[in-house]
């Protein structure tokens, strides 16, 4: 990485149902979590910008059928100004969360600053409208929402729907492939979509490439990656909100991230969902921090 990095910490859980077992979800605490494991240290970013999250709740938005609604669009809007505000030309933006709904905010600071791609990697397309949600929770619903899929009051924050332009998305990773439903809505998109069948079958090198051309052949001002850790294999990172079995690897991860994030066009990588609840020892966390710092630098 020859850019300078600056990392931003954004510990949102509100976009989360908590599970029967749990006080609430401990995504919050993964910013510190990856630190601890020396993550911070082995970036060494020029700042670290945090954002505090509002406490937890389990309040159901009857108007847009989303938990939460109200807190997340608060947060959403105050997190696109803290990235505007603090955010440095040809500088390297490592976002960690948090759950999946952080990425509501950014993209509304990327409208803000221009027209961007979106190179969404996932076990999990996170394309539906809440009625078709089981959990109501905006951490499954992120995808659906920066595109205009959803009620207005999330989807047109500002004023500014879409955040995302559908033709601009490679959705990529997913592994929950049975639900024909879930799968439908994303296949009637304009998204590019690649599930892990499809992913494997065109390369996961080749997927980035094709992605950089497609940003480049629209002029783009630039890209964000989303990174749900999900997407891994469930031996290598069972430390996740909704665990599925099949997933890629850290080979796999490597040769489709390092083209991204080699990119001067890259504005940055999102990565939430890991849980350190469900990983007390830091087995699979360090494993991913390993993995992640020679992918960045």
């Amino acid at each position: 990485m020859k850019r300078d990095i600056n990392i931003f910490e954004f510990p949102l859980n509100l976009g989360l149902k908590k599970k029967d077992h749990e006080t609430e979800p401990g995504v919050k605490k993964l910013p510190e979590w990856l630190r601890k494991f020396d993550f911070h240290r082995a970036i060494n970013p020029n700042n670290i910008f945090r954002l505090e999250a509002p406490e937890y709740s389990m309040e159901l938005d009857q108007e847009s059928g989303v938990l939460n609604a109200e807190v997340i669009i608060k947060y959403a809007k105050e997190q696109a100004d803290f990235i505007i505000k603090n955010h440095q030309e040809n500088t390297f933006n490592i976002m960690l969360g948090g759950d999946c709904s952080i990425l509501i905010g950014t993209a509304i600071a990327l409208k803000k600053l221009g027209n961007f791609g979106l190179f969404y990697l996932d076990g999990h397309t996170d394309y539906i409208p809440a009625h078709l949600s089981q959990s109501a929770a905006a951490a499954g619903m992120d995808l659906a929402i920066i595109t205009g899929l959803g009620h207005e009051k999330l989807t047109h924050i500002d004023g500014l729907n879409p955040y995302f332009s559908e033709e601009n998305i490679y959705c990529v990773g997913n592994a929950e492939t049975d639900d024909k439903e879930y799968v439908e809505q994303i296949l009637n998109s304009n998204i590019e979509y690649f599930d892990l069948d499809k992913l494997r079958k065109n390369g996961f090198g080749k997927t980035a490439e094709d992605f950089l051309t497609m940003i480049n052949s629209k002029s783009l001002d630039g890209f964000f990656i989303h990174l749900d850790v999900d997407v891994l294999n469930d031996q290598l990172m069972p430390a996740v909100d909704s665990r599925m079995e099949d997933g890629i690897d850290y080979e796999n991860l490597r040769e489709i991230l390092q083209p991204l994030i080699n990119s001067p066009l890259c504005f940055g990588i999102e990565i939430t969902v890991l849980d350190p609840d469900y990983d007390e020892n830091g087995t699979y966390t360090q494993a991913l921090v390993k993995n992640l710092i020679q992918i960045i630098k």
